[in-house]
């Protein structure tokens, strides 16, 4: 079993995954919906941390990721989990030892002070975002001014749970959006469409979640709003 297979059915398992009728931020009737809030366990956020690093090295094996990473970085507040969660897998299952730093929502006062937490950033280092699902890519351009702020950085990559393939601001993906502006390349652990070929008609603890019905629906939101990709 691959993560992506292995990782499609945690999503399951953990409520974060669903089907049925949703409705997005954006106004958009959706029939699938993904919640990354609904991790809750230390297992939960033992595996995850887990199926995000070994996306890491998957692409690190490719060449895809630079193999000297300096940090992790996550942004708040669904960020800081997991950078912490992946940088302990990376360490236990992969023995690679790295840091990790989230940002503040707000910036502190007293103490330390600052908007950054955990590993300080220095001129030159390699960083590699990690964070849940990307809708309009809002977070990403929140928080990278931080980041250059804190130092002289330059972004590796973007990794997330689901790549939804939906438009961004134009007819583009958020995704490809984002490559675009800030030459950062996003690495998603799965898409819309791996989701798909994975569970149409296939039993998720003895429960078909995609049949025909559902698929229909899916392909459907994909055609309307969605970006297909080859």
């Amino acid at each position: 079993m691959s993560y992506k297979k292995e990782f499609i059915e945690f999503m399951v398992r953990a409520g974060v995954l669903t089907f049925g009728d949703f409705t997005t931020k954006s106004g958009r009737k959706t029939p699938y919906f993904v919640n990354t809030g609904n991790y809750k366990t230390g297992a939960q956020a033992d595996k995850l941390g887990y199926f995000y690093a070994s996306c890491i090295i998957e692409n690190m094996e490719k060449g895809m990721i630079s193999e000297n990473i300096a940090s992790l970085f996550g942004p708040a507040y669904k960020g800081i989990p997991i950078s912490v969660a992946t940088a302990i897998a990376m360490s236990r299952e992969f023995d690679r030892d790295i840091n990790y730093c989230f940002n503040r929502k707000e910036e502190k006062d007293h103490g330390e002070g600052g908007k950054m937490v955990g590993y300080k950033l220095q001129d030159g280092d390699s960083v590699l975002m990690v964070e849940d699902v990307i809708t309009a890519g809002t977070a990403v351009r929140e928080t990278l001014p931080q980041l250059m702020a804190a130092a002289k950085i330059k972004v590796e990559g973007l990794i997330i749970s689901v790549d939804r393939m939906e438009r961004g601001q134009g007819q583009k993906t958020a995704i490809q959006e984002i490559e675009e502006e800030f030459g950062i390349k996003t690495y998603p652990l799965v898409t819309v469409r791996e989701i798909i070929d994975t569970l149409y008609n296939k039993e998720v603890d003895g429960k078909i979640l995609i049949d025909d019905s559902v698929k229909e629906r899916m392909e459907e939101y994909l055609e309307q709003y969605c970006v297909q990709q080859q």
